[in-house]
């Protein structure tokens, strides 16, 4: 079975068509998350240990309280890991599906928000584990410390830390959701730039409701989402000019550039 071929803008195809590419692209997914989940248990220890750094020195080797749960638990982050190799493979099987019932002019358009929606979950990322998890894991790990015998398990630390990375990242795309809100037209930007405070309290909220019991994650996804959804005005300001100087043109492509 080789690649699925993708249809044209302009070509027609039927129903079975349809379904018969669909169906061999989910079996390229398949394969992909496949792969990774293979690349990523071969290299589990690596990660076990990268996701160990965060964690105090000298606790850096987490319990285990069942006979199975070391290896489930190695499972799951090999699952997840894998998943997140395998993501990029996804995006596109799923791009290239949905792509002919978009305008052709609009690829390059949706292809860069792919890249740059990438891009911010990448730096989300980064900031959890470099700031937000090590902050959190302190806190947490040394509260009433002199009241409690403190043991970390493995199964819930790996979901807690997962978890805060995945929240991170997510976090980070806001800039991509309130442009997609602006274009589909159900915001502008002067309404963003009329109604801060109510955009800073909803931010406020939304980090609460995130994942992360604690104060110090909280916090953490608070502070970008503050500054995020700034930033996230700003460029709203700036691509809802350039959209409406090409909705223009498309409209009187004789109107010039510099009309106003």
């Amino acid at each position: 079975m080789g690649l699925p071929r993708r249809l044209g803008h302009e070509e027609t195809a039927g129903l079975v068509d349809h379904l018969g590419e669909l169906r061999t692209r989910l079996i390229v997914i398949l394969v992909a998350l496949a792969a990774g989940f293979a690349i990523a248990y071969g290299f589990h220890h690596q990660l076990l240990d990268w996701l160990n750094q965060p964690l105090p020195a000298g606790r850096r080797k987490p319990v285990t309280f069942g006979v199975a749960e070391p290896f489930m638990t190695s499972l799951k982050v090999s699952l997840y890991a894998g998943f997140a190799l395998a993501l990029p493979v996804v995006l596109w099987q799923l791009w290239a599906y949905l792509a002919p019932a978009f305008r052709k002019g609009t690829e390059r358009a949706l292809l860069g928000f792919v890249a740059f929606a990438s891009l911010l979950f990448a730096v989300g990322v980064g900031f959890g584990y470099t700031v937000a998890l090590p902050a959190a894991v302190r806190f947490l790990t040394s509260y009433d410390a002199q009241s409690y015998n403190i043991q970390i398990r493995a199964s819930s630390y790996y979901s807690f830390a997962l978890l805060s990375l995945l929240a991170v990242g997510l976090v980070f795309e806001l800039p991509i959701f309130v442009l997609a809100l602006v274009r589909l037209g159900i915001t502008s930007a002067a309404k963003l730039r009329r109604n801060r405070r109510i955009g800073y309290a909803a931010m406020a909220a939304l980090a609460v409701a995130l994942p992360g019991v604690d104060p110090v994650t909280t916090a953490f996804e608070m502070v970008p989402l503050m500054l995020l959804f700034e930033c996230s005005i700003w460029l709203s300001v700036a691509f809802e000019r350039r959209w409406q100087t090409r909705a223009l043109l498309d409209l009187n492509p004789a109107t010039p550039l510099t009309g106003r």
